[in-house]
């Protein structure tokens, strides 16, 4: 745990990371003071996980109207029976957004039981029931993210994910947008599931930055900042993680510290609808 905390704060160093993070920092605090998070916490941050359930299905190319998704978030509106393809990637973003609010006190006790959670509602319907909430094992293949090169193979994997269960328990003494940014990196580069990978990356960092306190009111949307480039900037940047330079690491960090950023300013606009009384 030592050497992955070690490793944390040297990334937390690289150029132009310490501005970033403190950027981050910033905007969420800013964020924690709106006058709507004074009673109205809840609400807002309901309104934050059907935003960012938008975005992150979004960038799995699956595009639905935020009032849609909003009502099925509340349980206004059914799934269909029977979705198509994009309605059960779409399903499975909401599902696992949903259930950050519940995982985030496993992260430092439990981390690959809270791992297993976020897969089991992101992939639902999708692989078959004995692939659910367990890594991938010799022959079963991961067809996502194929930007990123080929999925590691179960001996890898396993050590890629010894790597991220010790970066979650060291996660408390280092910069909170850091640790979320490597935790989402890793499990988007190990893929340790047959499907669902990049839905549980984005719900992981989300649950990270929140149970840090750095976000502490769940409000920040940060998939909506991973998105504004659109899925190739995405891509791009988390491929530039996988270089394992220290130019293609800070590139990634600066990405998601921008994407905190964006996602404070999202915030922002739901407590002011909030406030407001505009939100449908």
């Amino acid at each position: 745990m030592s050497d992955a905390l070690s490793s944390l704060n040297a990334l937390a160093e690289l150029p132009g990371v310490p501005e970033q993070t403190a950027a981050a920092r910033e905007a969420c605090t800013r964020l924690r003071w709106h006058e709507a998070l004074r009673r109205r916490i809840p609400e807002a941050a309901a309104e934050s996980r059907v935003r960012g359930a938008r975005a992150s299905a979004a960038l799995e190319g699956a595009n639905l109207p935020v009032d849609v998704i909003r009502d099925l978030m509340r349980g206004a509106r059914s799934w269909p029976e029977r979705p198509d393809p994009v309605e059960q990637v779409a399903q499975g973003v909401v599902q696992a957004t949903a259930e950050t609010e519940h995982v985030q006190s496993m992260l430092r006790t439990a981390p690959l039981q809270a791992l297993a959670r976020l897969h089991v509602a992101a992939a639902a319907g999708l692989v078959a029931e004995d692939q659910l909430g367990r890594p991938r094992q010799e022959g079963e293949e991961c067809r996502e993210l194929v930007d990123l090169g080929p999925a590691p193979g179960p001996e890898a994997l396993t050590a890629r994910l010894r790597g991220l269960v010790d970066v979650l328990l060291a996660g408390d003494r280092a910069p909170a947008v850091v640790v979320g940014a490597v935790v989402h990196a890793e499990i988007a580069h190990a893929r340790p599931f047959v499907r669902g990978n990049g839905a549980v990356a984005r719900a992981m960092e989300r649950a990270v930055i929140q149970a840090s306190g750095l976000d502490p009111t769940g409000v920040v949307v940060p998939e909506v900042g991973h998105g504004r480039g659109g899925g190739p900037a995405y891509l791009g940047a988390l491929a530039a993680y996988g270089t394992g330079t220290r130019e293609g690491v800070a590139l990634w960090l600066t990405h998601c510290c921008e994407a905190v950023v964006a996602g404070a300013a999202e915030g922002q606009d739901i407590c002011d609808a909030v406030r407001a009384g505009r939100l449908s």
